[in-house]
């Protein structure tokens, strides 16, 4: 086997917009620097590249698409090998391409609505990130050498919680409250698969990893940050002793996050929580990466499918008192809650209008025994777990916003109307089919059963030295007590 890393620079520059809401906020500070970590893997001959970017989202198709080929063309590597994630930060920059860009010949008041209302994107930096991902992986791939691979999983159960809670009035709300009395329970569960990857040189050198974990990157705040990804990269660098890169993938977290609404505790955001959470994910992966054995994992290979997906449309009905709301906040200035969805609603409308279906991909890329099956949802935890659940392979693990992103993707059970939550509510970010995520757990699946389980070293844990024979006891151990 060949594993090779890099790591390039994308931090944005102040005065860009930091998307992660519905609103326009603008970088006026830099806590640290953001990356794009690149692995590339391979095996007699055939390689898969995984990258994480640190970014709320990865943007558009056509950028995609342009760094699928540019890497195809330079290293060779094929367009359905290459993985590109994003981590989720809030705290990034810029990449926020929606594919509606060109509003030239739409009315008026959508082109205000997105123009002067809602988050943009920076087409100079789009095209700055994705000469980094080519970069990147083209490093990577240069960087290749002979090398083994430990793959293993851990467990982290006290970072992430899930954020959505069925209430006493029989509703779901999403983030109902710290110490809210009409808690019944979470209406979802988490992950606490800590997924890593990790790749040594045949002489013992650490060489990098990739760490797979699912919690939102909702922790930093205002400044530019990479969120708990730069403390986990930290932390096991540092038990490492290297500054070799580790690719974070984040896994399926469209309702899972940092903040534990059932602990009667302070605000769980700032620069000590993600430090907490970033550790402790961080020392949970560096358990597996000196535990599991290293050897060979064998086939690499990779593929994917296209899903068609329509977009759900808000009524007439909901648009004409949308129309209203947006009038009045216009007039008046007052932009509260109810103008945010109202504004989003006349989005949906008209991108309905423009594109009423959609494309979307499933990846599945296969390192062995391992499986990892890919989406550009903001997937629902419990889709996520259903895909491990049902995978025919005995490791798998699922990756969210990669090679695009279309917004949440939430169980069908969701959106009934007894249920409820933030990510059930039609935005321009978010329109997917209510049957969107059946149809992403069925793809995925339907890619991993055309995939065998490949091999792995044999056993678990690390590798025990054949038996030398009854050694003597230590002369000093077998001394004492002295008693007066």
């Amino acid at each position: 086997m060949k594993a090779g890393f890099h790591t390039t620079d994308i931090t944005p520059t102040f005065g860009m917009e930091k998307p992660g809401g519905y609103s326009k906020v603008f970088i006026d500070a830099i806590h640290d620097p953001l990356k794009v970590r690149a692995a590339v893997i391979e095996d007699d001959g055939e390689a898969v590249a995984l990258v994480g970017v640190d970014t709320c989202q990865i943007g558009s198709d056509a950028l995609v698409n342009h760094v699928r080929e540019e890497i195809e063309r330079r290293v060779g590597i094929p367009a359905s090998h290459l993985l590109i994630g994003a981590s989720h930060t809030h705290s990034g920059g810029p990449l926020w391409e929606t594919g509606f860009e060109d509003l030239s010949e739409a009315p008026e008041l959508v082109r205000t609505l997105f123009y002067e209302h809602s988050v943009n994107g920076d087409r100079l930096y789009s095209e700055y990130v994705g000469e980094q991902i080519v970069t990147g992986v083209c490093e990577a791939a240069r960087r290749r050498q002979d090398a083994e691979l430990a793959i293993g999983s851990g467990h982290e159960d006290q970072v992430a919680h899930n954020r959505r809670f069925r209430m006493r009035n029989g509703r779901v709300y999403t983030h109902p409250g710290k110490g809210n009395a009409d808690i019944i329970g979470p209406a979802g569960p988490t992950d606490p698969e800590v997924g890593v990857i990790s790749a040594w040189s045949t002489d013992g050198e650490w060489l990098g990893g990739v760490v797979n974990y699912a919690c939102h990157c909702t922790i930093h705040g205002s400044t530019v940050s990479a969120d708990y990804v730069y403390d986990m990269e930290r932390t096991i660098q540092g038990a490492m002793g290297s500054a070799a890169p580790v690719v974070f993938l984040q896994g399926a977290s469209g309702d899972v996050t940092q903040v534990d609404n059932l602990a009667i505790t302070g605000p769980q955001f700032g620069e000590r929580w993600r430090r907490f959470v970033g550790t402790r994910v961080g020392a949970e992966a560096v358990k597996v990466m000196v535990t599991a054995e290293r050897g060979r994992h064998t086939p690499v290979t990779a593929c994917a499918a296209d899903v068609r997906l329509s977009r759900r449309r808000p009524s007439q009905e909901s648009i004409a008192t949308s129309r209203e709301i947006v009038d009045e906040a216009l007039r008046s200035g007052r932009f509260t809650t109810e103008w945010t969805f109202a504004k989003e609603r006349v989005l949906v409308d008209y991108i309905c209008e423009r594109e009423p279906e959609f494309t979307t991909q499933a990846q599945a890329i296969q390192v062995g025994e391992t499986l990892i099956l890919s989406n550009s949802a903001e997937l629902f935890c419990e889709l996520g777990l259903d895909i491990k659940r049902r995978s025919p392979f005995p490791r798998t693990y699922v990756v969210e916003l990669a090679n695009g992103c279309i917004g949440y993707v939430a169980p069908e059970h969701a959106f009934e109307p007894h249920e409820g939550g933030y990510e059930t509510v039609l935005t321009s970010y978010s329109t997917a089919e209510v049957t969107a995520g059946t149809k992403l757990v069925d793809a995925s699946l339907e890619l991993a059963e055309t995939l065998t389980p490949g091999e792995s070293p044999s056993g678990c844990g690390i590798e025990r030295p054949e038996s030398v024979g009854a050694v003597e006891p230590w002369s000093y151990g077998v001394l004492g007590p002295d008693v007066d």
